[in-house]
C-alpha cells in the first residue's frame, strides 16, 4: 500500500529545496500526500479495513500539522506548495 522507493525519491527530487534535502516541510508534505492518495484508493475498495483507515487519518493529521507549520513560517512557500500538489480546491 505504501508508495515505492522510486516514486518517493522522484517526489523528493521534485520538491527538495537543495541537493540532498529529504526533511524539509515541502518534501514531507509531498510524500505524505502521495501516501494519502494511495491509501485513499485502498480504503475506497476495502471499506471494512479499519486499520488502514486509522493510518490514513493519522497521515492526514500529520500533513495538516506540517501545512500549518509551513503556513506560519513562510506563506509564499505554502501557497506554491498547495498549488503544485492540488490541495485545498
Amino acid at each position: 500500500m505504501a508508495i515505492s522507493n522510486e516514486k518517493k525519491n522522484e517526489i523528493m527530487k521534485k520538491y527538495a529545496r537543495h541537493e540532498g534535502d529529504t526533511g524539509s516541510a515541502e518534501v514531507q508534505i509531498a510524500v505524505l500526500t502521495a501516501d494519502i492518495n494511495e491509501l485513499n484508493e485502498h480504503v475506497r475498495s476495502h471499506k471494512k479495513d479499519f486499520a488502514s483507515q486509522r493510518g490514513l487519518m493519522k497521515k492526514i493529521g500529520h500533513r495538516r500539522n506540517l501545512l500549518a507549520y509551513l503556513r506560519n513560517k513562510d506563506v509564499q512557500r505554502y501557497r506554491e506548495l498547495i498549488k503544485s500538489l492540488g490541495l485545498r480546491r
